[in-house]
């Protein structure tokens, strides 16, 4: 039979299609989400509590430092190291439910409050500036940061129905300019306060009476130091928001890992500390506290800028530099809530408790486009319910934090007994005790942060109410969906990551993907059994991800009429061929693109692709029924079929590999 002379179908599984980044970058997409809080944490803790709020927010994110810790070691235990996978690993689908519902409820206000206060700031800057234009501009801010919210959600709405992603590189160029802005900003603010000298914030908390909330019917309660200080830090732990993010951008961290892992922590600890923290303090000292608590309680960076010693238009200056930085910043975690959200929910619906309606693809772009619109319009009339009220929106914003970090880190201890496997990474402080070793501290941590989260039921009645709604709906949606879906979903009681679903994408032709192959070396990794990836497993030990195009082609074969027309989709045990390939790929931290074909002969398709793609080298693993001289004798019989007389062929490498053994072939 003469094999077909092109393939009618050619499916791109592009879930496995990762583009694995340096710890510079993976640093700068969780700063983009925890960076931000600097710029409203402020504001919201000083009309909660008073004067004292530097001091709780330089403490939040010193207890930041070691989050960051417990989030190493569940990544380190996990390849897909978030809260819903640690959760259920450790306490069963029921509480992982729970605390998926309560962590989606932290994306659902994080998109409001970061577009909100972009807003307020962009909405003080033309206040400044337009006067001097001769520009009347009397909009309220509130309502001026409502529109402008809306209008950004709406855009990334947009932009993530299209599958239009986060950018790694643009993230990294947002940093950069931040941390420039924000390197001028403290410079002239350390300037300012030694031509002034420093004031030391009070240590006193003076709550207000919303603050309280039902706490102030226990007066004898708040008289408790050691209550009124995890007030205080409940009411400052919105600074705390982001971490998720790093446990979704883990699986895209380059070779190794781990290393790498703990580089972008240091970086993410380090940055959030002074920028967050550090600029928090120097606004504290030098812009008076009834305008902090007043005039600048929805931008303060802007009004640090405002307040420096300097000419009224450097400090104008600076404060546009502020604003524009600061919109990037707030912007991008819009952006990061949409897209973080939407993965959470894709997720667990592969588990199968969100019912396959939610699941179903945008039939241009192939996204998940019904979580998308759920996320984008529940987000949405949370802006229009706030009225651009920062400190409702923040008050609300606690809850998901809190309580998704409570549940993250129990679970992890729960672990430390259920599983003795050795960790590549462990929170400091254990005790040895036989073959566990005891989280003592992050036993600690786990109280510190218990005791604030129930504390904050009492103190934030909005966020108490709404977070509880919220969470009741969801997990009710999340069970509704498992009973559905049971007949014919694989529960995760006994899942693993190797059960991921793919997304595919369908391409009526083979050349239609082939601008996607842009490195300057092509390798093609033909595959046909899960449990033999010897061949896989050694281009990615050796490869060059930066110059090369990892090609991991499967080919089923297809008799007669299977070969016309329309093919059909591939079916689940096609699929999971490739759930381990998409692993070994996030282990190394190297690039692949998995392809599936249609063929009535595999060996022509290996050709035929490697013509196409102007492949280097193919690498095959060794086939138990033919053995490695009689597949590279096939495969040189296809290449030369495929060959054009006269026509001179780029010079391919064939390699047949298989344990401590390969045996190469040149054609041309």
């Amino acid at each position: 039979m003469v094999p077909s002379s092109r393939f009618k179908q050619v499916f791109v599984l592009s879930t496995a299609m990762l583009s694995f980044i340096s710890f510079w970058k993976a640093a700068a997409v969780v700063l983009c989400d925890l960076g931000s809080s600097a710029y409203y944490a402020g504001g919201i803790a000083m009309n909660a509590f008073g004067p004292a709020f530097p001091w709780y927010v330089l403490a939040v994110m010193l207890f930041a430092g070691l989050m960051i810790m417990v989030y190493v070691e569940s990544c380190a235990m996990f390849v897909r190291g978030g809260v819903y996978k640690v959760v259920n690993e450790a306490m069963g689908h029921s509480m992982a439910k729970i605390s998926v519902s309560a962590l989606i409820f932290d994306y659902m206000v994080t998109g409001p409050i970061s577009a909100v206060s972009a807003g307020l700031y962009v909405s003080g800057l033309l206040y400044n500036v337009l006067p001097l234009l001769h520009v009347g501009w009397h909009v309220p801010p509130n309502v001026f940061a409502v529109f402008f919210a809306v209008l950004v959600t709406a855009y990334f709405w947009r932009e993530n129905i299209k599958g239009v992603e986060e950018s790694s590189d643009k993230n990294f160029k947002i940093m950069v300019f931040v941390s420039v802005v924000g390197a001028v900003l403290m410079g002239w603010s350390l300037l300012t306060v030694c031509q002034r000298g420093f004031n030391v914030p009070p240590f006193k908390l003076s709550f207000s009476k919303e603050s309280m909330g039902w706490m102030i019917n226990f007066p004898w309660l708040r008289s408790i130091a050691i209550v009124g200080i995890l007030m205080a830090f409940g009411h400052s732990i919105l600074a705390l928001s982001g971490l998720e993010t790093l446990a979704q951008v883990y699986r895209e961290i380059e070779d190794p890992k781990i290393k790498n892992l703990k580089k972008a922590a240091v970086l993410i600890f380090i940055f959030s500390l002074l920028f967050t923290g550090g600029l928090t303090f120097l606004a504290s000292s030098i812009i008076p506290p009834a305008m902090v608590g007043g005039k600048y309680a929805d931008n303060l960076l802007s009004g640090l800028a405002l307040e420096l010693n300097g000419p009224f238009w450097a400090r104008l200056v600076l404060q546009f530099f502020v604003v524009v930085s600061g919109s990037l910043m707030l912007v991008g975690a819009v952006n990061t809530a949409l897209v973080g959200s939407n993965g959470v929910l894709n997720r667990v619906a592969e588990d199968g408790i969100l019912h396959d309606w939610f699941r179903h693809l945008h039939g241009k772009y192939g996204t998940t486009y019904r979580m998308i619109n759920m996320v984008a319009i529940i987000q949405i009339a949370v802006i229009i319910l706030s009225r651009g009220n920062i400190y409702l929106i923040g008050e609300a914003y606690a809850f998901g934090v809190m309580w998704s970090l409570v549940f993250k880190t129990l679970s992890l201890i729960i672990l430390r007994f259920n599983e003795e496997l050795p960790r590549e990474w462990m929170f400091p402080f254990n005790i040895k005790l036989d073959k566990v070793y005891f989280p003592a501290g992050m036993l600690v941590v786990f109280l510190v942060l218990l005791s604030a989260s129930v504390i904050n039921l009492f103190t934030k009645r909005i966020a108490t109410v709404s977070g509880l709604v919220f969470t009741i709906v969801f997990y009710a949606i999340f069970q509704i969906s498992e009973n559905m879906n049971r007949k014919k979903a694989k529960l995760y009681a006994e899942a693993d990551d190797s059960d991921e679903k793919l997304n595919l994408r369908k391409e009526d032709d083979i050349t239609t993907i082939l601008p996607e192959l842009s490195k300057p070396k092509k390798i093609l990794v033909p595959v046909r059994n899960p449990n033999n990836l010897v061949h896989l497993k050694s281009v990615l030990e050796t490869a060059d991800d930066d110059t090369t195009d990892i090609i991991v082609l499967s080919a089923k074969i297809a008799k007669g009429a299977h070969l016309e027309g329309d093919q059909g989709t591939i079916t689940e045990e096609d699929q999971d061929l490739f759930g381990p390939i998409v692993l070994m790929a996030e282990k190394y931290g190297k690039t692949v693109k998995p392809i599936f074909v249609f063929s009535n002969d595999p060996f022509y398709s290996m050709a035929q692709v490697a013509q196409a793609a102007g492949a280097d080298e193919i690498v095959m693993g060794v086939s138990g029924s033919t053995g490695a001289e009689v597949q590279l004798e096939r495969l040189a019989m296809a290449w030369g079929m495929l060959k054009k007389p006269g026509e001179p062929a780029k010079p391919l490498l064939a390699r047949v590999v298989w344990e401590g053994r390969q045996m190469t072939y040149q054609l041309s």
